[in-house]
Formats: C-alpha cells, structure tokens, sequence
C-alpha cells in the first residue's frame, strides 16, 4: 500500500500543474485590471503603470506563470490585493477551516440519511418505501441549494426563531446550512446506495446464506452492504468534493465567513491571487479525498490489490 500512496502522489503532480496553469489563464481572461481595482478608478494613469510594473502584469504570460509557480513550491499564495495581506494567513486562519466543517459535517448528515435511505428502497424493492424514497431523492437532487437555504431560514429562523439565519460556530449557526448542503449530496447517495445493493441482494451468495437460516439483517448489513459499498464510496469521496465547492452559494445564503464566500468577495473585487489561491486549495483537497477514497476500497474490499 505505501508503493500505491507514493504512486499516486507523483500522479497527482501533472494534476496539480495542470490545476495551476488553467486558473492562471482564466484568470487573465476575466475583465478587469488588478492594478485599477488597487488604486482606483479616478486615479492617473501612471500611478496604475507603475503599480503594474511593480506586481509583474507588464511581463509576458509565461514569465508571470513561472514567477507565480515559484512562489506556490516556496510555500507563498501571494498578497491579497484588497487587503495587502499574505493569503495564506487570511485563508488558513480561519476560512478553511470553517468550509471544511461544513462540508465535512455535511458530508457526514448525506452519509447517514443517504445509506439509510438506499438500504430501506433496496430492501422493499418496489414497494410504496422504495417509491417514496426515490420520489424524495429526486427531489433533492433536483432541488437547488440556495433555493432551500431561503426557505429553512424563512420557516426555521424567521417564523418559528429556532435556529439563527447567519454566521457559524454555535449550533444555532450550524444546522441549517449543514442540511441545506447536505441534502443534494444524500439524495445522490441514497440512489447510487439502492443501486449497488440491489445488484449485490441478487447474487446467489445472498439467496444461499438466507437459504442456510442466516438472519437476514445480518446478510444485509454484514455481507450485502460491505460489498455494495465500493461505488458508493466512490460517490462519498466525489460528494465531498463538490461540497466543499458548493460550499459557496451556501456559506453566502447564511453570511458564513468561509472560503466560499471570501472567492465571491474577492471575484467582485477582481482579487485575482485570492482567487487563484483558493481554487488551488480547493483542488489539492479533493485530489487528497480521492486518495483516501482510493485507500478505502482495500477496506471493504480484501481482494483489491493497491499495490
């Protein structure tokens, strides 16, 4: 298994530079020019060059890649353009953390209500279960994020004050955003959870051990479900990922003070090293959750090779 970690860290490198090289590109693509946004609109036109030749923007594209790569290996996300202060302090301070929460407490409610959903619709094949839960996975998968964010702070926090429509860190604070990210990733769970259970359900191993008198909650969850999982982990590490991307819309719905919302801030802004900066880390960690996925299946899966 450690040939296999070290494999894919060196695979994740081409990744990485990848990663670098597009939102570097994109970046230049978007309207707007950074040395105008520091000083000002009304301010003269050689102020704004020399703030231009001081950041590198009058050099060619592959010289500010190379310099821009430089400092990323070094450690350095660079400075903050609206606030001159280091990124890394700003993000990893605080605002990283807060997003991981989220998506990770988020993950955990999807898991949960997704597993739980999937086995009851898989078990009760057809039955009125299994259409209702399918009818409510479908739709939370089609049901957008900020749309159901405005109504449980309608319904829960304006309406009935249990719960608190913004910030983050009390309880209060915490549910609301948790089940409005969570929901679309459970409903995904829950389907690819039916699927893979009823392909294992019907392989004759199964009808065998419930033939033999084996109880049939234990050839469910001890046999039936280990060996459905692999997909649905697969689904899991994916979920994680686009959670903490979808983190965005709703760390802005409740005014969560994390990434998401600090990448909405400094696009208005024309922040182009923030932005840069934090869809890089936004990268990096779903390349490392892939990984953890990747280790995973060895778990729930003793034939699978890594090596």
């Amino acid at each position: 298994m450690f040939i296999y970690i070290i494999r894919r860290l060196i695979q994740t490198v081409p990744v990485i530079i990848g990663v670098t090289i597009i939102v570097f590109l994109l970046m230049h693509l978007i309207p707007g020019d950074a040395a105008q946004v520091i000083v000002g609109e009304g301010a003269p036109k050689e102020k704004v060059e020399q703030i231009r030749e001081s950041l590198g923007l009058n050099d060619p594209l592959p010289v500010q890649y190379w310099n821009y790569a430089g400092k990323l290996i070094q450690g350095d996300l660079g400075v903050s353009i609206r606030s001159s202060r280091p990124i890394a302090e700003e993000i990893f301070k605080s605002r990283f953390w807060i997003t991981v929460e989220l998506a990770l407490y988020s993950t955990i409610l999807a898991v949960f209500l997704g597993l739980t959903a999937g086995i009851i619709s898989a078990v009760y094949k057809n039955s009125p279960s299994d259409i209702g839960v399918m009818l409510v996975a479908l739709f939370g998968v089609s049901m957008p994020n900020f749309w159901l964010g405005l109504m449980l702070i309608q319904y829960f926090a304006v309406d009935l004050g249990w719960f608190r429509p913004s910030g983050w860190g009390t309880w209060g604070q915490t549910v609301l955003p948790v089940i409005t990210l969570g929901t679309g990733g459970a409903a995904i769970i829950a389907r690819m959870t039916r699927s893979s259970m009823l392909e294992v359900l019907n392989q004759d191993y199964i009808r065998t051990a419930l033939a033999k008198g084996v109880r049939e909650r234990a050839v469910i969850y001890r046999h039936a479900l280990k060996n459905a999982m692999i997909p649905v982990i697969t689904v899991i590490g994916l979920e994680f990922g686009g959670l903490l991307g979808g983190a965005v819309l709703t760390e802005t719905v409740f005014a969560v003070n994390g990434i998401g919302r600090y990448v909405i801030d400094s696009i208005r802004a024309r922040d182009f090293p923030v932005v840069q900066a934090t869809i890089l880390i936004i990268s990096l960690t779903f390349v490392l959750v892939n990984l953890l996925v990747d280790i995973s299946y060895k778990y729930f899966n003793k034939r699978i090779d890594l090596d």
